[in-house]
C-alpha cells in the first residue's frame, strides 16, 4: 500500500529565494526579494486589510515598529490612545424661548428672579442656551446677562457668576420637549428639574419629576 503525502508550500523558502534568477533582456539575472523582503511585505498586506476592513488598527500589535505604517493606512491609532472626544459639541449656542408644556414662557429679570410668562416676545424670557459638555448646557436671559442656577434646595434663581450651579442636563424626551436636571444637585439620590408649574411660578426641583408636564420644554427659535 502506497501512503499519498501533499506537497508542502512554504511561506518563506529560504533555499529556493537565494538560488532563483530571472534573466532579463539585458542577459543579466534580476536577484528576487529576499526572504525576509517579502515576509515583510505580506506582513504589510495583512495589516492594510485589517486596516481597511475595520477602520482600526488590528489589537496586540506593539506600537514602535508600525507608526510608520500607521500613517500609511486607514487606522486611527496612536501611541497615547485616549477616550474619543466630543469637544466640537462643547461652545455650541442657540438662542431660544424654553416653552414649557403648561403654555409659559421661562423668564429671568435683571433682579434674578425666575418665572413665566404668556408673553411671547418678551425680552426676559430669551435664552443663550450654551453646551458646556456633552448633555450639558447653560442657561442664559440675553437681556438681563443672568443666568439660570439651582440652589441644593431646588431653587431656582437668576445667577451673576457662571458656577457649578448653573449646569443642567438636557435631555429630549420621547414627547419631543426637553428637560433640564441639575447637574450639581439631587435630592436624596433624585434628580432636580427645571420646572413651571400650571400658574407659571417655577417648582422646588426636588417636587418635579421627568414625566410632569411641568418640567417639559420646548425650545423655540426666537420670532
Amino acid at each position: 500500500m502506497c501512503r499519498w503525502t501533499p506537497p508542502v508550500a512554504h511561506l518563506c523558502p529560504e533555499a529556493a529565494l537565494g538560488t532563483a534568477a530571472t534573466v532579463a533582456s539585458t542577459g543579466r539575472p534580476i536577484p528576487l526579494p529576499t526572504a525576509a523582503s517579502l515576509c515583510l511585505a505580506c506582513f504589510t498586506l495583512l495589516l492594510v486589510t485589517a486596516g481597511t476592513a475595520t477602520g482600526a488598527c488590528p489589537p496586540g500589535v506593539g506600537h514602535e515598529p508600525l507608526q510608520v505604517l500607521a500613517g500609511g493606512i486607514n487606522c486611527s491609532w496612536t501611541l497615547e490612545r485616549h477616550t474619543r472626544s466630543y469637544n466640537h459639541l462643547e461652545g455650541d449656542v442657540r438662542l431660544r424661548r424654553l416653552y414649557s408644556a403648561n403654555k409659559f414662557f421661562l423668564c429671568i429679570d435683571k433682579t434674578g428672579k425666575v418665572d413665566g410668562t404668556r408673553r411671547k416676545n418678551y425680552a426676559d424670557s430669551l435664552m443663550e442656551i450654551r453646551s458646556v459638555s456633552v448633555g450639558v448646557v447653560a442657561i442664559k436671559s440675553v437681556s438681563t446677562g443672568l443666568y439660570l442656577a439651582m440652589s441644593k434646595k431646588g431653587t431656582l434663581f437668576g445667577s451673576v457668576k457662571y458656577n457649578p450651579s448653573c449646569k443642567f442636563k438636557e435631555r429630549i424626551e420621547e414627547n419631543g420637549y426637553n428637560t433640564y436636571a441639575s447637574l450639581r444637585w439631587k435630592h436624596g439620590g433624585r434628580q432636580m428639574f427645571v420646572s413651571l408649574n400650571g400658574r407659571g411660578k417655577p417648582r422646588r426641583g426636588h417636587k418635579a419629576r421627568r414625566r410632569h408636564p411641568s418640567t417639559h420644554f420646548l425650545p423655540m427659535l426666537p420670532s
